[in-house]
């Protein structure tokens, strides 16, 4: 099956020599970093009766981080799910280092679930059953979703469409994407900006350092927050060319000219090698190499929740 997208720069998946190297031949030689499955990541009770009441048009965005990329985005009277991975294991075997910030039974009436791309830690499809909401996701999503009732919306990038009062807007990242043995980038993935009457927020969906980021911050001046991935970047010689570390993530909000840094992608599932814990010391260290301002950055507990606000 040929390849169907690629991402700006004309990459596509890394080739299987590659990923033989990484998953198979560095990892029998010894050659890979080794650290524990599990660690310690804070983690709150949410206000559950808090985030059944959506903040209302004109008082700004309430964003609750679920865990790995997974957070409730409350704006304008409704309430929306970016990737909502809430159960206990991906794929069986990689299991949660933490619970999820809200369990699927206590989340506030769902509007839409958006979708940045089919990797198993991002459309949980059990996950997105279970909450019942229509999708908004990227081209080609469709077959994943047939048999069920969910209705999806496909987006290009820079297309947009609207959940009642609120604009969502599919924009470019460099990652991948594939679910099955032959599908490799046949779906389209990419990040979300969420717009409402007070409030823009960006998700950037999983995605490596790329130009792209300049070019979302023009086209959204002042997002009020970007929740950006620290984590799932060790070894670097692999991971580098699909998500970021954190001094990635630091130039990615610089570029985007965002006002707040929202922390997300790390301590919730062991997918790399780095320890579960490391992404936001490293991230700290890298801020305050950069002397920005600490009220800006905000490493959430899973189930913490930040109110965001244009002005």
């Amino acid at each position: 099956m040929t390849t169907r997208f690629k991402n700006l720069d004309g990459s596509g998946p890394q080739p299987f020599g590659t990923v033989f190297k990484w998953a198979v031949a560095d990892k029998l030689a010894g050659r890979r970093r080794k650290s524990p499955d599990h660690a310690p990541v804070p983690r709150v009770e949410p206000d559950l009766a808090l985030l059944h009441t959506p903040p209302a048009p004109g008082e700004g965005a309430r964003l609750t981080w679920l865990g790995h990329a997974s957070w409730l985005v409350q704006l304008d009277g409704l309430s929306l799910l970016i990737d909502p991975v809430l159960r206990d294991a991906i794929n069986v075997v990689i299991r949660r280092n933490v619970p999820p910030g809200v369990p699927i039974d206590q989340l506030p009436p769902i509007a839409t679930s958006l979708v940045s791309h089919n990797h198993y830690d991002h459309l949980d499809l059990p996950t997105l059953l279970d909450v019942g909401a229509p999708i908004v996701t990227g081209l080609g999503h469709a077959p994943v979703f047939k048999g069920t009732r969910l209705g999806v919306t496909e987006l290009n990038w820079w297309q947009s469409t609207k959940v009642g009062p609120v604009t969502v807007h599919f924009v470019p990242a460099q990652h991948w994407s594939r679910r099955g043995l032959n599908d490799a980038n046949q779906m389209l993935w990419g990040g979300f900006v969420v717009e409402g009457s007070t409030a823009r927020v960006y998700h950037s969906g999983d995605t490596a350092w790329f130009d792209g980021f300049a070019d979302i911050g023009k086209r959204f001046p002042r997002l009020d927050a970007a929740l950006l991935p620290i984590g799932a970047y060790d070894p670097e010689w692999f991971m580098s060319r699909q998500h970021m570390n954190p001094e990635d993530a630091a130039r990615a909000y610089d570029a985007l000219g965002a006002k707040r840094f929202l922390a997300m992608h790390w301590g919730t599932f062991k997918l790399t090698d780095e320890p579960l814990d490391e992404p936001p010391r490293r991230l700290d260290t890298e801020w305050n190499r950069r002397g920005w301002p600490r009220e800006d950055l905000h490493v959430l507990p899973v189930g913490g929740t930040l109110t965001v606000r244009a002005g």
